[in-house]
């Protein structure tokens, strides 16, 4: 009896400890895992040459890595694992001189003609809707109250202009 638990837990440590048996199991659902800034060629596409921080800012978002003794450099890293797939890293520095773009170096390049991103934005049309009246609604109509200005009335006080002169 000892023995055939020893043999099962051996076993079951022996598998466990195997990846390559656990990540090619049938149905087994392994997490997506994404880590970094996520960083594509049509970002990369829209930086230019002296560009500012702050635009590189907006387009690339904050840097993932900022050395303190190399502040004119700027590292962003990309690392996405899919389910039983290997690890795919990207990473690009931006150096600056002077606040503006003076390079960009890593394993995405920026395309020799300027690329406008498309905007992904679409509108709707919403019809309007023809709502009843809420109990509020109806009931601040009985006292009068229509719900502008918060409920409080201003007077204007009119002046009129007098030609009389006062004498005393």
């Amino acid at each position: 009896m000892q023995k055939t638990i020893l043999s099962l837990s051996l076993l079951s440590m022996s598998l466990m400890s195997c990846s390559t048996i656990l990540n090619n199991l049938p149905y087994v659902y392994t997490v997506d895992v994404n880590q970094g800034n996520m960083i594509d060629q049509a970002m990369i596409d829209q930086l230019r040459p002296n560009m500012t921080k702050r635009q590189v800012l907006y387009i690339m978002g904050s840097p993932m890595l900022v050395d303190f003794f190399h502040k004119n450099r700027w590292d962003y890293v990309y690392s996405s694992k899919k389910g039983g797939e290997d690890r795919e890293q990207k990473m690009v520095s931006i150096f600056f001189e002077n606040d503006q773009i003076k390079g960009i170096q890593g394993d995405l390049k920026p395309s020799a003609v300027p690329v406008a991103k498309p905007s992904t934005d679409k509108t709707v049309d919403v019809p309007k809707r023809n709502l009843e009246k809420t109990l509020w609604e109806m009931m601040s109509g009985w006292i009068g109250y229509d719900g502008s200005d918060d409920g409080v009335k201003k007077e204007v006080e009119t002046v009129k202009p007098t030609t009389e002169l006062i004498h005393n």
